[in-house]
């Protein structure tokens, strides 16, 4: 019979060593003659309770309750009830006696006692959680009264312990027995070793042992004598030690007093059933008990309820008990939000609560779960997200972000949700710098590149901006193919004056990666262009600009004078103060939520102006009062040429590189950076011009002035095109070796030592006086010269 029992108790070996736990150091309390140990698993070192019972003789009364008590605890199952994971029976014999010990391994839990002792609640927050509490253990009593008649027999403070999350469970189920009342042949003990209860935790008529008034009473009636025994030593702070002091009803709330007086009735009939004070205790129902029930029975809400009650999380949890809510509802959310029960809005209620955790705690707790709903198709979940990556993002390892966030974050980058876009591009603010070379390079330039020329000019914008930002963490070689076009071949050039000035903010924030040839050949060109945009704050941006990279110029050349010729060129320099306000304007423009000026550039604290504005996220349709560039005179050549096409290198910015490739050494003015992609094939006037050139011809007079450019485009307005006449005259074609001054209007016959014979314009109508050798202005009343006629030519031949 004891190998029988020894079976039943689950051991498989004879000692302690086959026990795969270790014990560790015992608690202070604890029900009966049982030991509670703290304990870990040897195989992963995860936490468990030990409870041990010895005795000195196999037969031992205590330890055969004990064996019963194991044998209940492995059969009887229910979440308010403390769950079973190992036992075992040891013996260990020495000279004297043989001593039996038995072990049981369940869930890590702590006595009730000590429990509330560290929790030290006072007030409200203390009724809370006794309640909760209470709830919990009325639920177990219930189920193993009413479903399973079964009779705890020895309900008590000692009973009950509480678990890592803050749930209380019963269990001390030595004493457990059948509710044997049907049957009318029973007339021996109901409870077998109902011995093994103090005496002040014995209703009447189990003292006096009258088992025939126990068969007839309810299976409830002792184990609700036991639920008043609990709420007094919960309430009163004390062990009780003789039945007389539960008379006592001072230290019971006034809520609960009709309930305690009804549980302790001396009339076991009339004694209140535990499922009747679970439904009728107005001392049960409070915010802690509805708000973890309701999490408990998520599955059974529909759509609304759930919206509805996420919503108002938040600052509920504000009222609560803050250690319940962090080890109790916070694991209940995390895990609604990871299995799909909760709403979206679930989300926002996660992160407050983790917000209250230390960074250990939140990166163990919260986090995992965070990773995971990255790659849920809910749209909601996924703005939400984004919306709060503020919160969490640092705490992201660098591996997670590249191999399980990203992956599912850029899929955000091609929705058809602008909103959801512009998301995903503000949150790569905070991810870029944890993501690899290769995968900035592969995938996130690409993105980047379609998100500049998006149809939305909040997103072309912000893309700008955060490319400024993020220039830290590309490499040498991909910053040299990246920035310079991606901010002066589009960002410079969008119709959206927010876009123009991010783009001169960007080159600004930046301009520690360019070199000397790059600031004066493809920069400054493109900027200067900007100094009369229609926009007061995009002139203001260019003209700072201008000066900033004329200053690193300047710097560069007072450098190299005192330098040596082998070190007259570097590959960089360095930035000058100033740009961190530039970089702590743009980081700063991607980071505030609600400010109508999130998606316009802002200008910087020197600047004295303020950018045009547009709302953070309506901005996505925010209508401009002008939404193309007006530029005096040369607005229509700038507007004519083609748009560039779309990308296809890898990272999208490979072809812009190819359009501008071996013009840094031309000697052209810089302004053929702005030309798009491919560079157009010249008129055949310009040809004609261009092979005049080419020609052996005099030397100019000494007194002309040096030729600026031949081919200098008309940009300016009519004021402007009168002071050209002036300088087309002065860098006119010289006079031939002959004696013959050069006509200003070449006459129908061509003289071949006319190197401007070929393509001077035709014959006026009225008579003009020659100029002289000094190239004297024409008089107003004279046609225009040179370059003027020049271009009508080449219109009509074109």
């Amino acid at each position: 019979m004891l190998k029988f029992l020894k079976g039943v108790v689950g051991g498989s070996g004879t000692g302690v060593k086959d026990l795969p736990y270790n014990l560790g150091e015992p608690y202070h309390s604890s029900w009966g003659s049982w030991l509670h140990y703290r304990g870990t698993s040897r195989d992963d070192g995860s936490p468990v309770s030990i409870f041990a019972l010895s005795g000195n003789n196999p037969q031992d009364g205590h330890l055969a309750a004990g064996r019963n008590g194991v044998k209940r605890l492995r059969t009887v199952r229910h979440p308010n009830i403390l769950p079973f994971l190992h036992s075992t029976e040891a013996e260990a014999i020495d000279s004297l006696s043989t001593k039996v010990t038995i072990y049981i391994v369940t869930e890590p839990v702590m006595p009730l006692s000590e429990k509330l002792k560290e929790l030290s609640l006072k007030g409200t927050q203390r009724d809370e959680y006794y309640a909760w509490g209470l709830s919990q253990i009325a639920k177990a009593v219930s189920f193993l009264n009413n479903d399973c008649k079964l009779v705890h027999g020895n309900v008590c403070l000692a009973s009950v312990v509480v678990t890592q999350t803050l749930d209380w469970k019963l269990h001390a189920f030595d004493v457990l027995s059948e509710f044997d009342g049907n049957n009318p042949s029973a007339t021996g003990p109901m409870l077998q070793y109902e011995w093994l209860v103090g005496s002040q935790y014995k209703p009447t008529e189990l003292v006096k042992s009258d088992w025939a008034s126990i068969r007839k009473s309810p299976p409830w009636a002792i184990d609700s004598w036991g639920l008043g025994c609990l709420f007094y030593e919960l309430f009163s702070g004390a062990k009780l030690s003789t039945t007389e002091e539960l008379r006592n009803t001072a230290p019971i709330p006034k809520s609960l007093l009709p309930d305690y007086q009804r549980l302790l009735s001396s009339m076991p009939s009339r004694r209140l059933n535990s499922s009747k004070l679970l439904e009728n205790s107005e001392y049960l129902q409070n915010k802690l008990v509805d708000t973890i029930h309701f999490m408990e029975i998520l599955n059974l809400k529909d759509s609304v309820e759930k919206d509805t009650f996420f919503r108002k999380l938040p600052n509920l949890a504000e009222q609560l008990p803050r250690q319940i809510v962090l080890k109790k509802l916070l694991p209940l959310l995390a895990s609604a939000l990871e299995f799909g029960s909760a709403a979206a809005p679930a989300l926002t209620a996660l992160l407050k609560m983790g917000s209250w955790l230390s960074p250990e705690e939140f990166n163990a707790k919260v986090l995992p779960t965070i990773v995971k709903l990255f790659a849920s198709n809910d749209r909601a979940i996924r703005v939400g997200l984004l919306q709060h990556i503020d919160q969490f993002g640092e705490s992201l390892s660098a591996h997670t972000v590249d191999e399980k966030v990203y992956p599912h974050i850029a899929t955000g980058f091609s929705d058809t949700s602008a909103f959801l876009r512009e998301l995903t591009l503000k949150s790569m603010l905070i991810l870029a710098p944890k993501l690899s070379q290769r995968t900035i390079s592969t995938s996130l330039l690409k993105f980047l590149s379609k998100l500049q020329v998006d149809e939305e000019p909040a997103i072309r914008t912000n893309t700008t901006i955060l490319l400024g930002n993020i220039a830290s963490y590309l490499n040498e070689g991909t910053r040299k193919r990246v920035l310079i076009n991606a901010f002066t071949v589009r960002a410079l050039r969008d119709t959206f004056s927010p876009a123009r000035g991010a783009g001169i903010m960007a080159l600004c924030a930046t301009s520690s990666y360019y070199d000397v040839t790059e600031i004066a050949t493809r920069i400054l060109p493109n900027i200067v262009v900007l100094t009369i945009d229609p926009d007061n704050d995009v002139r203001t941006k260019a003209f700072q600009a201008v000066e900033q990279f004329l200053q690193l110029l300047k710097h560069h050349y007072e450098k190299s004078n005192l330098e040596d010729s082998t070190g007259a060129t570097h590959a960089g320099i360095s930035s000058i103060p100033g740009n961190a306000s530039i970089l702590g304007w743009a980081m700063s423009s991607l980071t505030l939520k609600g400010k109508p000026s999130e998606h316009a550039p802002v200008a910087t604290a020197n600047s004295g102006t303020t950018a045009s504005s547009t709302s953070p996220n309506t901005s996505l349709t925010v209508e401009t009062p002008s939404t193309t560039m007006v530029r005096p005179s040369s607005s229509t050549e700038l507007s004519d040429q083609p748009v560039p096409p779309s990308p296809t290198s890898t990272d999208g910015w490979g072809d812009v590189e190819n359009g501008i490739h071996g013009e840094q050494e031309s000697e052209k003015d810089g302004w053929d950076d702005l030309e798009p992609l491919e560079e157009p094939k010249p008129a055949p006037a310009l040809a004609n011009i261009q092979a005049a050139q080419k020609r052996p011809v005099s030397q100019p007079v000494p007194h002309s002035k040096p030729q600026a450019s031949n081919l200098r485009p008309n940009t300016t307005s009519k004021t402007m095109r009168e002071e050209d006449d002036e300088l087309w005259g002065s860098i006119a074609a010289p006079m031939p070796k002959s004696s013959k001054p050069l006509n200003v209007k070449p006459a129908a016959t061509v003289n071949d030592d006319d190197p401007w014979a070929a393509i001077a314009a035709p014959a006026p109508t009225t008579t003009a006086k020659p100029l002289s050798a000094r190239a004297q202005p024409a008089k107003p009343a004279a046609p225009r010269l040179g370059a003027q006629r020049i271009n009508r030519t080449s219109s009509s031949g074109m």
